[in-house]
């Protein structure tokens, strides 16, 4: 199976002791209620939105980390990079076009969350949904995000609508040793 798989797998088999180095960049964040929070809402089909940072953080920390990358921006970026509280899915018309707009909210919610957020932090979050967000990432972190981030969600949908990419992900976890 290929590297960026197995990270993505990974990510559902962590444990604080085990990859203490990455909840050491992201601990202060990640166990917050407002993080823990999102597991309230959907993200893509039967995934929730905390399940969906959490593989979107540690799969850049794994691509941050192999290409000598700022890590720390990476991690703290991809961990706040969708941190709004409302169901997407829902018609309301104030979030539309969501795909647009959320980077900004969750910009504004990451400000309030974490007072001391880098420019290279807020960039990735702003700008993790281009080429939708028409102006690219600025850094090279922001762009490792933005990749991940389209390749998890891609690897939730499949996940969720086809059997054989479910066994395949079960049969990953079994193998890395866990479940979260």
């Amino acid at each position: 199976m290929g590297k960026v798989f197995d990270n993505y797998v990974r990510s559902y088999c962590l444990d604080e002791e085990r990859d203490a180095e990455f909840f050491d960049i992201m601990r202060d964040l990640y166990f917050s209620e407002e993080v823990q929070g999102l597991k309230n809402y959907p993200q893509h089909s039967n995934i929730n939105r905390l399940d969906h940072i959490t593989s979107v953080t540690y799969t850049s920390y794994c691509w941050a980390k192999e290409r000598g990358l700022d890590v720390r921006a990476a991690v703290r970026g991809a961990i706040l990079h969708d941190l709004f509280y409302y169901d997407w899915h829902d018609k309301a018309h104030w979030h539309r076009p969501h795909g647009y707009k959320h980077p900004r909210f969750a910009l504004n919610n990451a400000r309030v969350l974490n007072k001391e957020i880098t420019p290279k932090e807020e960039n990735i979050i702003l700008r993790h949904m281009f080429p939708l967000t028409v102006i690219p990432p600025k850094y090279k972190e922001g762009w490792v995000v933005s990749l991940c981030d389209k390749y998890c969600a891609t690897r939730e949908l499949l996940i969720a609508d086809h059997e054989f990419f479910r066994k395949r992900f079960d049969k990953a976890k079994e193998r890395l040793g866990g479940n979260r």
